[in-house]
């Protein structure tokens, strides 16, 4: 047997990410099935996350049918160049991975609408992922440079996104479940986009809106476990009791409503439809895995051989799916971001197999800080590198993946998608002349 043509695996991958990030897209139909009868007050809308704007204009249409007359006001922070026409509701643009000034001020106008509100006035919450980076408020006696030390330190040390999301909501003055408490006593309505394992809303933007489980002593022990240099305000922060978040039970927190409008699993099986119509057997591996990505890569690469020279758990043409979101331990001076550290390692444990290609991204559109969403590995990536004198191991030791994949021109580049469900990783395994 031969391996199918080249553009067919490579169509096949764009077309399965491409339908992943659509699923993850919520529209107005969907926002309108999940609005509760209009309150007699006003109705205030927030949110913070990469895919809030485009929340925000969804919102705008289905108000604008359903109550035509009826005034809105609010606004929304999300992510640089993520922004997304509305007309009340006001949009901002701030930092992401790091905070900066213009996620605190943002954060700071959210906290003030919902502090203004009362019984018969309604919050609607618009949440998506890196709305914990983009709705940055320090709580009282920490700065904003506290909080950035603390968050880069965090990202690069290899903590999981539920570790980082624990120690941000304990030095917040907005995050877990701070906005929810004051906006008591009205009730508030979060529609979410998760973009985290387990789609746990109290993780999810470190979960404003959501009683906080976790607790300071925890968020210390974060800190210890990845030996991270915090300020002396940080620490001494954690240390006392007024850095608790709200908790489970919390009677300001009585009249909240969490909805879930799109999930990493949602856009899994968006791309397994896609494969089973391509005449290909999808299999999703898990819409939650975790773990340092060049290992996790190690893994995926060992499924997929088995399966092209055994033919277990299935049979090839087939197509193994899997979500989530790996770390990364900088330790090199390189660039990428976690998808194409995935991707480089995966590609190097392949080792040029003939029937293997496989795509990972991030569905967002953006990998780590750069303007990338992911790559695409085929069989011959390997040799083509070394036609180039790349080093595939020296770049992966470097976390050089970037580099790499932009000189072999496989990078992905969407642009901003404006919404997030985390990580997209596809392998394609097709009949080949060679077992692998």
């Amino acid at each position: 047997m031969t391996t199918l043509p080249t553009p067919a695996e490579h169509t096949l991958l764009e077309e399965m990410f491409s339908a992943a990030v659509a699923a993850a897209r919520p529209g107005a139909a969907q926002i309108a099935a999940h609005l509760p009868p209009l309150p007699k007050g006003r109705i205030v809308v927030v949110g913070a996350g990469k895919g809030a704007a485009a929340m925000a204009g969804a919102l705008e249409q289905v108000l604008a049918e359903r109550a035509p007359n009826r005034g809105i006001t609010g606004v929304v922070v999300t992510r640089y160049a993520h922004g997304y026409p509305t007309k009340a509701i006001k949009v901002i643009e701030a930092g992401h991975p790091n905070p900066d000034t213009a996620s605190q001020q943002a954060a700071a106008r959210i906290l003030a609408l919902a502090e203004g509100l009362g019984a018969d006035d309604l919050l609607i919450c618009l949440i998506s992922g890196g709305g914990s980076a983009l709705m940055a408020l320090p709580a009282s006696g920490l700065t904003l440079k506290d909080k950035q030390t603390v968050n880069r330190a965090l990202l690069r040390c290899g903590a999981t996104i539920e570790e980082i999301n624990c120690v941000r909501k304990h030095l917040s003055a907005i995050k877990g479940g701070r906005l929810a408490a004051a906006a008591w006593p009205a009730p508030v309505l979060t529609l979410m986009v998760s973009d985290v394992p387990g789609d746990d809303p109290a993780v999810i933007a470190s979960g404003p809106t959501v009683a906080d489980p976790t607790t300071r002593e925890q968020a210390l022990a974060i800190l210890d476990r990845y030996a991270v240099e915090a300020p002396a305000a940080v620490r001494a922060h954690l240390q006392s009791p007024a850095s608790e978040s709200p908790k489970p039970g919390d009677p300001r927190l009585s009249t909240n409503t969490g909805i879930m409008l799109a999930t990493p699993q949602d856009a899994l099986e968006a791309a397994a439809a896609i494969a089973r119509s391509r005449g290909y057997t999808p299999v999703i591996l898990g819409n939650a895995l975790e773990g340092e990505a060049r290992d996790v890569a190690q893994v995926h690469a060992g499924i997929a051989r088995q399966i092209a020279r055994y033919g277990q758990p299935v049979a090839a043409p087939c197509v193994l799916l899997s979500g989530g979101e790996t770390t990364v331990t900088v330790r090199g001076h390189g660039r990428g971001g976690r998808n194409t550290e995935f991707l480089l390692s995966l590609g190097i444990a392949l080792r040029g197999h003939p029937g293997i290609w496989a795509l990972a991204a991030d569905t967002d559109g953006i990998d780590g800080v750069e303007k990338n969403a992911g790559a695409i590995i085929t069989p011959t990536t390997l040799e083509r590198a070394a036609a180039m004198g790349l080093n595939p191991t020296a770049r992966l030791d470097d976390n050089d993946s970037y580099s790499i994949f932009a000189a072999l021109d496989n990078l992905v580049t969407t642009g901003p998608t404006l919404t997030n469900v985390n990580d997209f990783r596809a392998i394609v395994i097709t009949p080949a002349a060679a077992p692998g």
